[in-house]
């Protein structure tokens, strides 16, 4: 299997890149960086970290980063992206266009951005999840569960940390670990959602599920479900050590698109959780 890796200079492209060539079965088809970028020309193999070039790690000759996104997506059986959701975007057009499968764990993407995805859906394997861990994707199963047990005399609190560099919050595994907790009740996220409490904020209301965020250091991903009742509280937690569980979780994924049909999927369907 030929896996491609758009924004491969990137903190987790980087160790997209890393996993896939320690990863038996797959070869490295190329990656590719935004055009006009400094990182254009380099050696991929080498920006990961692998040594002082792609045959360090027993390929040769060393590849070289593109900018050049739709040659990647022709070379390529599967493409990992963990960009940005404007770029993704194009990106799902590109895996439309080609019928190359399409890994997604960009984080903070809208409605038109998922549209997008359904879309490029109809002609190719598309996974998306907001989280590649086994771990999350596993306690977002829990939390379901656990949110379907428990009535509206537990109040649900989402908690998350990640790392100063990060962009968006709540993040997406947060916003993912909500629609579990949401879908467990048979309620609407957007209804019941409470994303920030500031000043003189009155009592909680009964039903509502409440996000807590911090930033700070180099937390690759801390996340925390609290179910919080009168005598007693259940917490449900997940840590990332570091943010190679994201990378093997996607390179999973590659694997997994080999035998499937067009088609919009998500991690749970990967793991069988679906």
């Amino acid at each position: 299997m030929k896996i491609g890796i758009v924004g491969c200079a990137g903190r987790m492209g980087r160790m997209v890149v890393a996993e896939v060539l320690t990863t038996d079965g797959v070869e490295l088809a190329g990656g590719t960086e935004a055009p006009g970028s400094d990182f254009i020309g380099q050696d991929v193999a080498a920006l990961a970290g692998m040594g002082a070039g792609a045959e360090a790690v027993g390929i040769a000759p060393g590849i070289k980063i593109g900018g050049d996104a739709g040659a990647l997506f022709q070379d390529s059986d599967v493409v990992i992206d963990f960009t940005v959701p404007a770029a993704t975007a194009g990106h799902a057009g590109l895996a439309g266009g080609n019928g190359c499968a399409l890994i997604v764990g960009t984080t903070g993407l809208e409605a038109e951005h998922m549209d997008a995805l359904a879309s490029a859906a109809e002609k190719a394997v598309v996974v998306q999840a907001a989280n590649m861990s086994v771990g999350v994707n596993l306690l977002l199963g829990l939390t379901e569960q656990v949110a379907g047990a428990l009535g509206d005399e537990y109040d649900i609190e989402i908690f998350e940390m990640h790392h100063r560099h990060k962009v968006d919050a709540p993040s997406g595994t947060a916003l993912a670990l909500g629609q579990a907790a949401a879908a467990g009740r048979g309620v609407d996220l957007n209804q019941v959602s409470k994303r920030g409490r500031d000043g003189n904020t009155g009592p909680r209301n009964p039903g509502d599920i409440g996000f807590a965020v911090l930033r700070g250091g180099d937390v690759a991903g801390d996340h925390t479900v609290i179910f919080a009742g009168d005598g007693e509280r259940i917490e449900l937690t997940h840590k990332a050590g570091n943010r190679s569980v994201f990378a093997r979780g996607a390179v999973r994924a590659a694997l997994w698109t080999a035998k499937q049909k067009p088609g919009l999927y998500s991690m749970r369907d990967v793991l069988g959780l679906g």
